[in-house]
């Protein structure tokens, strides 16, 4: 299929909403715009636009068919600045997908990047669904387990998380500490949804707990901390959050099993885009990507999730 103008064309119509919009920007009648995307739909079998009132929404084949013209987009500006010998300011959106585990930690360096480049859009998406990288979902994944490895992709190591379990001491105070897992049907357990599949730690416990006794469950991070912060039970914390708050007493110490280690994920064909490279140092000042052994501790003024 060669295309590549009218995908370029319902490219601009779904970045700027309206075909007037995209026929301005693109020099062309909105007739012409009009004309690409009927064209392109036929070619497709299947519409690529919503079409009302305010303006033209993708559809789910259009969002497929947009990722990749944006990531063509992409490339052709890294091409055009190659070319022409320039270090172009940075403009567009630079897309970040990442766990909730870990939105705190890369707050410094997306702080840092939008300092030295303001043109550019930060979209950060926390969610269970894994980017697709190769079809420009996102420019950077923070990711863990096998999904990193693909065969177009580049991993950097980035963090180990390490955790224990822990509780507030208003429930140890209540309800006693277990001297081991044996114990653990006498005790309340915080937990999260889906997670049993994706970290190490969670099936741990899933394996150990009673369902009965697992009282609370999230699929968010942070509505999971605060439900051990409110003393509802015992759960699993990253050291470095649960060092900050006194309040909260070591149920059991942390244990290699229950490490999760994160890369920084990108596709080859944008790795070296001036974008991602850009906040790939940003990542680098702030002291990460160095080692691949390296554990996530507090951070002098950034101590962590809810700190206070």
């Amino acid at each position: 299929m060669d295309r590549w103008t009218e995908i370029r064309t319902a490219y601009q119509v779904a970045k700027l909403g309206t075909v007037s919009a995209a026929a301005e920007e693109m020099g062309v009648h909105r007739a012409t715009v009009i004309r690409r995307i009927d064209s392109l739909e036929e070619e497709l079998g299947a519409k690529i636009f919503h079409r009302h009132k305010k303006g033209y929404a993708p559809t789910e084949v259009g969002d497929d068919l947009l990722n990749v013209a944006r990531l063509t987009d992409d490339q052709f500006q890294q091409l055009l600045g190659r070319s022409k010998g320039l270090a172009a300011e940075l403009s567009g959106d630079l897309i970040i997908t990442s766990t909730d585990m870990l939105t705190n930690t890369l707050m410094p360096a997306i702080q840092r990047f939008q300092a030295l480049h303001p043109g550019v859009v930060v979209r950060y998406l926390v969610g269970p669904n894994v980017a697709r990288l190769e079809y420009g979902d996102a420019h950077i994944a923070i990711r863990t387990g096998p999904s990193q490895f693909a065969p177009d992709n580049i991993a950097l190591p980035f963090v180990t998380v390490s955790s224990a379990l822990y509780a507030h001491s208003d429930y140890i105070q209540k309800f006693g500490k277990p001297e081991s897992v044996r114990d653990f049907g006498d005790h309340r357990f915080i937990s999260r949804d889906r997670d049993e599949e994706q970290f190490g730690l969670f099936k741990w416990l899933k394996k150990y707990v009673p369902d009965e006794n697992m009282i609370f469950r999230s699929a968010d991070m942070n509505t999971k901390f605060s439900a051990i912060f409110s003393g509802l039970g015992i759960g699993f914390l990253p050291v470095f959050e649960a060092r900050v708050r006194p309040e909260l007493e070591e149920v059991m110490p942390s244990n290699r099993l229950w490490d999760v280690n994160f890369s920084v994920v990108t596709h080859v064909d944008l790795h070296r885009s001036a974008k991602v490279q850009a906040f790939l140092q940003c990542l680098r000042e702030e002291g990460y990507l160095k080692s691949q052994k390296q554990f996530l501790e507090p951070r002098p003024n950034h101590a962590g999730f809810g700190a206070g």
